[in-house]
């Protein structure tokens, strides 16, 4: 038996630690510069040589962006990066709709189940104004547009950031690419009101803090959304 010598964390992986921390948390945002090297090191208490080392390793790994002379920047994400390859897959797969349903199936009933767990207050009002704001849409368009920030603000509810990345960028690429046969969806005299009534009860089910229910509930509104589209609109929301 042989053992591996302990290690402590180099100081320019904590710096990483705590710069990864305040970008998950929001404290830093896209785009936001960082202070410079020389204030970073003065307020960490080490030496600019870690300071530099630790931004070019996240640069490294696309979390950063260096600009000589200008500053240092956290990256903001491409959208378009993300979506071109799926957007490819769109164009060539038979029945796409039908697969990105699938996906949604998966991502957003367990999505629901981890709101009804989790959401604290300001999550489930910002639930129920996005759900009133639906209700009253004067425009199709509009309501649209509320309905993805529904399904944005469970995601948000759910408190699991990996989640909530995949299931947006799966819900806009869908959006994006769908957005007419969304509207003429929900400009159907049973559709629209139906959905209402599904995302009532998905809202319910999560205030309840009912995670199977929620999860139900989720799963019986995509379900229906997937016959509506086979139906009428070619598997094409």
């Amino acid at each position: 038996m042989s053992f591996k010598p302990i290690k402590t964390k180099k100081i320019y992986e904590e710096i990483m630690e705590q710069l990864k921390d305040m970008i998950s948390s929001g404290e830093l945002k896209p785009g936001e510069r960082l202070p410079s090297e020389r204030d970073m090191s003065d307020s960490l208490g080490v030496s600019r040589a870690s300071v530099r080392e630790a931004l070019t390793a996240l640069e490294a790994i696309g979390i950063l962006a260096i600009h000589p002379g200008e500053g240092t920047f956290v990256r903001e994400t491409s959208v378009s990066r993300v979506f071109e390859p799926l957007a490819m897959v769109l164009a060539v797969e038979r029945n796409p709709g039908a697969q990105m349903m699938e996906i949604r199936r998966i991502l957003e009933t367990e999505a629901a189940a981890l709101a009804a767990l989790r959401a604290n207050e300001e999550n489930l009002k910002n639930i129920e104004d996005i759900l009133d704001k639906m209700k009253k849409a004067d425009k199709i368009q509009d309501a649209v547009e509320f309905d993805l920030k529904f399904h944005y603000a469970i995601a948000e509810a759910s408190h699991n950031t990996i989640l909530l990345r995949m299931m947006n960028t799966v819900a806009d690429l869908m959006h994006h690419t769908f957005r007419t046969n969304r509207e003429n969806f929900y400009a159907d005299e049973l559709n629209g009101p139906r959905t209402l009534r599904e995302h009532e009860a998905i809202a319910a089910a999560i205030r309840a803090q009912k995670p199977d229910l929620a999860r139900d509930k989720m799963l019986e509104h995509i379900n229906n959304i997937e016959a509506g589209i086979e139906h009428g609109l070619n598997y094409q929301e």
